[in-house]
């Protein structure tokens, strides 16, 4: 029960929890999408399309949730997407997060626009317990800033670089226009070593146009993170074969399939109506993670049967702070936890492992359901 004694049972309870508690300004930064909102939204409904298929009398006493994901294993196949300007949610932001990933056991991804430098973030988790990290990083105009920020993930432990490969420019956000939305005063870039002056004196959009290139490509960017680093590379935004491809062609350690959450290029697919060709793409060479509309436990359970190994969470992990720092960060991870292995049963699986396409179904034309 949370502090105003209104009973918090599902994601959905912390979103209408964190509504009150943002200004207008903010909730829209974080929930909107771009354009029409019609791929953000189609993100979460994309799910109600497939039906579960329950197994019966089967053993499910030691029912196991864990996977490893990343070269650990975390209490099971969620972790946390790298998510931009947390402190805005709570002052604690993404040490908040930290800390409560930590406890959770999953991994965390941290944004190139974290209001926490790299070392205090991971040092934060570390407090708590092992954690893996993952560092978000977009194809910067700085290449010698790049390099830096890579030098210092590596050195503060991250295991992998999440590359973002659908942001040669931000998308159409019409709300952060007419805000004239910019990084609240007293928040800084540390990871980019930009101060809350600088980040004032520009717009979101112009200070993104300004930092971010859009001359990146698959020829140039992956064999200069390889000569850099030897963490793994990740491609994160690939929404087609024809992108899981190349991601196999340059040896990257794997793919996260993702529409930037529905903020870049409004009408593209949902990621789970994208999964299922991407993974037939990676053909089991690499693998496939993907994040976007995450709302239950069974959103979950679907898209590993889809054959995605891991699920990334960002808005709700949002709604967390703002609802209760890192509390609120950790009851929404204990609520997903909880649905999932509570839908791994009812579907009679004792571990991840044995969630495949077997364990859905899905509404033919004539509605009949379809095993697929």
């Amino acid at each position: 029960m949370s502090q105003s004694g209104v009973v918090i049972l599902s994601v959905e309870d912390i979103r209408k929890e964190a509504a009150k508690r943002l200004d207008r300004v903010t909730l829209n930064f974080f929930n909107d999408g771009s354009t029409d909102q019609i791929t953000v939204l189609e993100n979460v409904t994309a799910f109600a399309k497939y039906r579960i298929r329950p197994r019966v009398l089967r053993d499910v006493s030691k029912a196991d949730t864990s996977v490893t994901v990343l070269g650990r294993k975390i209490s099971f196949p969620l972790s946390v997407s790298p998510a931009g300007i947390q402190a805005m949610a709570h002052p604690d932001g993404e040490l908040a997060t930290s800390r409560a990933c930590a406890r959770r056991n999953i991994n965390m991804g941290v944004s190139s626009f974290a209001n926490y430098s790299i070392e205090e973030i991971t040092k934060a988790g570390l407090t708590v317990g092992p954690i893996g990290y993952v560092m978000q990083l977009y194809t910067m105009k700085d290449r010698a800033l790049q390099e830096r920020i890579i030098k210092r993930a590596e050195a503060a432990g991250c295991v992998a670089i999440f590359l973002t490969a659908d942001s040669p420019v931000l998308g159409v956000r019409y709300n952060e226009w007419r805000d004239d939305f910019r990084t609240p005063v007293g928040l800084d870039f540390p990871i980019q070593d930009k101060t809350s002056e600088m980040i004032q004196a520009q717009t979101h959009d112009d200070g993104f146009v300004a930092f971010n290139s859009d001359a990146h490509s698959w020829a140039y960017d992956i064999p200069w993170l390889r000569s850099r680093t030897k963490m793994q590379i990740w491609v994160k935004g690939v929404l087609t074969a024809e992108d899981a491809l190349p991601a196999r062609e340059y040896q990257c350690d794997g793919v996260i399939v993702s529409n930037h959450g529905g903020r870049q290029l409004d009408g593209v697919p949902a990621t789970l109506d994208a999964l299922p060709e991407c993974v037939a793409a990676a053909d089991g060479k690499i693998p496939i993670h993907i994040d976007g509309g995450f709302r239950t436990g069974a959103d979950i359970f679907k898209a590993i049967a889809l054959g995605a190994q891991c699920c990334w969470v960002g808005r709700p992990v949002i709604w967390g702070l703002a609802y209760d720092g890192e509390k609120g960060v950790e009851k929404l991870l204990n609520i997903l936890h909880d649905e999932f292995k509570r839908c791994m049963k009812l579907a009679g699986c004792k571990s991840v492992s044995e969630i495949s396409r077997a364990s859905l179904a899905i509404a033919g034309q004539g509605r009949s359901l379809i095993k697929l």
